[in-house]
């Protein structure tokens, strides 16, 4: 497995202070996300997941804790939306050039607005994909919510 993808690329670019961690990925878990905090030995609260989702039809992407579901209504009113809906994986890796379980937040290949999940925030560093599926990076969720230009919200069920 490599651990220099687009994503550790656009990190090491904005100047961003990361690690690399590596797990087994599991194609078959239930929740990709549980799997990987359970791999890493993490609480499930400081492994993020990443999701992509629409907007009043246009694309965001959303980093919430691996054990928490977005609510729909707090993502499109985080996005000043009347609506939101989960995108369609295949609509997911075209836009974001990473297959699903490996989709990362960073080196997208068409940059789109994106949301932290603002209890994120209290952790001194959280995991999240690293661009490849049993990739993660290690950081500070402050210096990715800079990075990424991203806003804190409120948007777990």
């Amino acid at each position: 497995m490599s651990k220099t993808t687009r994503a550790t690329q656009a990190l090491a670019r904005a100047g961003v202070s990361f690690t690399v961690h590596t797990y087994d990925y599991d194609p078959d878990a239930d929740r990709v996300g549980i799997q990987a905090a359970e791999a890493l030995g993490e609480d499930p609260g400081r492994v993020l997941k990443t999701l992509m989702a629409e907007v009043d039809g246009k694309p965001v992407c959303v980093i919430v804790p691996s054990d928490r579901e977005v609510s729909m209504k707090k993502l499109a009113s985080a996005f000043r939306g009347k609506s939101a809906n989960m995108m369609k994986p295949a609509d997911a890796e075209r836009l974001t050039g990473f297959v699903v379980g490996g989709i990362s937040p960073f080196g997208q290949k068409k940059p789109v607005p994106v949301a932290i999940e603002e209890a994120a925030l209290v952790h001194d560093r959280v995991y999240m994909n690293g661009g490849q599926r049993g990739l993660q990076v290690r950081l500070a969720p402050r210096d990715a919510l800079a990075a990424l230009k991203a806003i804190a919200a409120a948007v777990i069920a």
